[in-house]
């Protein structure tokens, strides 16, 4: 078969390729012949996939609650994916940094709207049955979502208002990590001891936060947008869509969370504990957090009434 313009061309382009790294382009065509086709369950890893769900009980819906957490980790690992693209970009627009936004966004809308696989997707009395052999996990150890918080903001809007006039520029993190506003939900109100459920989350991860926290230290989110030029600051769609993107994280989806939790925790006259043993109606809901990523797009009023009328 004789080679056309176009096969040469890429031939030409590939040999440039390779020679940049001193590889033969023999050797690459030469294994092409060994490779075999890509299939779709190879490429998506199907199998391997389909077999990391692992009950601990016999009830039924709790194939739900794995399979839902799940997909929430890979959701939450295509967001740091786009957050990594805004924070290392070398040339930000407000364009490009919309767009990343707007992704990050849909991303959040579809766990927000996911939730009734959750709240309507599960009996509550098999729920109530087989919660108890979770304990003490939850997903407040997700350690991707805490990253999502670190990459979106400055640290100081994530410390517990309580401690915040102790934290400044200087603070080690180690000692900012002490006193985020998630703590609270993890250490017992009358002693301030941790819990197992936070004692065993920091044992795992802390030191990969502190390494995350310092890296993204100047280039979160919040950062980002700081840094470029006033005129970008200003640009209409870029400040809507960090309004976005900072009230569907810290009132929608968290009220969804919350919503499901109290439909499964709350029978109305005694609110059950979450496995990790956190008060989570007050853990959760907007009002009491007041979690806001980009207080300066925020007005006074808004802030003061942040998750009041939800």
């Amino acid at each position: 078969m004789a080679q056309t313009d176009k096969t040469k061309e890429l031939l030409t382009q590939l040999e440039a390729k390779y020679a940049a790294s001193g590889q033969s382009l023999e050797v690459h065509l030469e294994g092409l012949l060994h490779q075999e086709l890509t299939t779709y369950w190879d490429y998506i890893q199907t199998d391997a996939l389909l077999n990391l769900q692992i009950k601990k009980t016999t009830f039924p819906d709790e194939m739900v609650f794995i399979v839902y957490h799940q997909i929430n980790e890979l959701i939450f690992k295509m967001i740091l994916w786009e957050i990594e693209q805004v924070a290392h970009h070398q040339a930000l627009t407000p364009e490009f940094f919309a767009e990343r936004l707007m992704r990050i966004s849909r991303y959040f809308d579809l766990l927000t709207n996911s939730f009734n696989i959750m709240t309507e997707g599960m009996e509550v009395a098999q729920y109530l049955a087989f919660r108890n052999t979770l304990a003490p996990a939850s997903g407040f150890q997700s350690a991707q979502y805490r990253k999502i918080e670190f990459a979106s903001t400055e640290l100081i809007n994530l410390i517990d208002a309580r401690f915040r006039a102790t934290i400044d520029r200087n603070t080690s993190y180690e000692y900012a990590l002490d006193h985020l506003y998630w703590q609270a939900a993890g250490k017992d109100h009358k002693t301030g001891e941790k819990s197992y459920l936070l004692s065993s989350f920091e044992n795992k991860y802390k030191n990969e936060f502190v390494a995350f926290t310092e890296e993204y230290n100047t280039i979160n989110l919040y950062c980002r947008f700081k840094t470029l030029p006033e005129s970008a600051q200003k640009n209409p769609v870029l400040v809507e869509a960090m309004r976005h993107y900072d009230y569907t994280v810290n009132i929608t989806w968290v009220l969804a969370h919350y919503n499901t939790a109290n439909k499964y925790l709350n029978d109305g006259k005694k609110i059950t504990e979450s496995t990790g043993g956190s008060d989570w109606a007050k853990y959760m809901h907007p009002k009491y957090q007041k979690r806001i990523f980009f207080p300066d797009l925020w007005s006074q009023d808004e802030l003061a009434n942040w998750g009041q009328d939800v």
